[in-house]
């Protein structure tokens, strides 16, 4: 395969490195690897050897998820600068969904498009006691039992750990102990204090984040983990945000899966305000998806596409570049929509053609990556 990398890439002993050893327990890669291929301009040969280590792992295959996105309350009093779809208390536009919204809506969707997966997550409401979410879980396993709830973020359980005034392994726990399956990785967005302090100030700090998600995977809640850049990162604070989690992976082995998104500005504080104008664009998620792949390869297994933020066209190609797994079908998604930058529907009959059109199989899969059926 080497023949095939750019003889003359500034990241030719980097990548040369990483396909003679994928298979060894020398493989191993460290911030200052990282940062060169974030600061490299050779996105073909650095999504060659991305798409090398996805086809030896998962061959021509990309998988699904059937679910939704349930977004329960749009009340939030972090007030982070990226974010189009927070309104604050009080607010006429601010709502929450009830117990019996929210199981009826997951109902229809079980029925109408067989799903098998609820994401739900929210604004960070201090009006919502953690008997809320408790109460809506079991219901959800009480009325469908088939679907895994992968729900709530390490900054959402921060939040109803203060107004519970309890510790956040005990919030983890009840949920869990409620009907929790899985454990999103949101709120993580860079890894840095300094970043955080500009676009979330009132949001949980970095090390609270790596916390609460070591504290799930200690009680069995596995989890994803996320990344969204485009704010004000630089190269080494992005490079330190993936070295965390590699990290952090390496104690507990309870990431499934790793998604890189950029941000969106439209409609949101740092855009009026000035500081971010543009979203960073399709060549700058196709060097992200190869370098996650390439770095947290014999770590995290699966990396998602990010098709929300950057339309199907990009996930194909992003397909290409080193994701396996093209994400999740959404039906009523709220919080990128927000942005109107797109619509943020799609069906599982136009994730299987999107997939076949660029000659991978598609196989739907379960909430834990496990595949149910694949669409020849």
């Amino acid at each position: 395969m080497l023949e095939y990398v750019n003889k003359r890439s500034d990241v030719i002993d980097i990548l040369e490195r990483v396909l003679n050893n994928a298979n060894s327990n020398e493989y191993h890669l460290h911030l200052e690897d990282c940062v060169r291929l974030l600061e490299s301009d050779d996105i073909h040969s650095i999504g060659f050897v991305g798409n090398a280590i996805r086809e030896r792992l998962f061959n021509n295959i990309a998988t699904f998820v059937n679910n939704i996105n349930l977004n329960y309350t749009n009340v939030c009093v972090t007030y982070c600068k990226f974010c189009a779809f927070y309104r604050p208390p009080g607010h006429d536009e601010g709502y929450v969904r009830s117990k019996e919204e929210i199981v009826n809506r997951v109902s229809a969707c079980k029925q109408r498009y067989n799903i098998t997966q609820l994401l739900i997550q929210g604004g960070h409401n201090p009006d919502l006691k953690l008997n809320y979410y408790e109460e809506i879980f079991s219901e959800i396993k009480c009325k469908c039992p088939g679907i895994a709830i992968h729900g709530l973020t390490p900054s959402e359980i921060d939040m109803i750990s203060k107004v519970e005034r309890s510790s956040s392994r005990e919030v983890l726990s009840r949920l869990k102990l409620a009907g929790l399956d899985s454990f999103p990785g949101g709120g993580a967005e860079i890894l840095d204090d300094d970043v955080k302090s500009i676009i979330s100030p009132l949001k949980i700090k970095s090390d609270v984040w790596l916390k609460i998600m070591e504290e799930a995977h200690n009680i069995g809640l596995k989890s994803s983990a996320t990344m969204m850049y485009g704010t004000v990162e630089n190269t080494e604070q992005i490079a330190r945000h993936i070295m965390k989690i590699i990290d952090l992976q390496q104690k507990t082995r309870g990431f499934m899966a790793f998604i890189p998104w950029n941000f969106e500005p439209n409609n949101t504080a740092i855009q009026s305000e000035g500081q971010i104008k543009y979203s960073s664009g399709g060549w700058k998620l196709l060097k992200m998806i190869a370098i996650s792949r390439i770095m947290f390869y014999n770590s995290i297994p699966h990396i998602q596409s990010s098709w929300l933020t950057n339309g199907t066209g990009l996930a194909q190609l992003a397909l290409c570049y080193g994701a396996d797994d093209f994400g999740g079908t959404l039906i009523d998604e709220e919080v990128v929509s927000a942005t109107g930058a797109r619509s943020t529907e799609i069906t599982a009959t136009r994730i299987i053609d999107t997939v076949r059109q660029i000659g991978y199989i598609p196989a739907e899969r379960d909430n834990f990556y496990n595949i149910i059926h694949e669409y020849h």
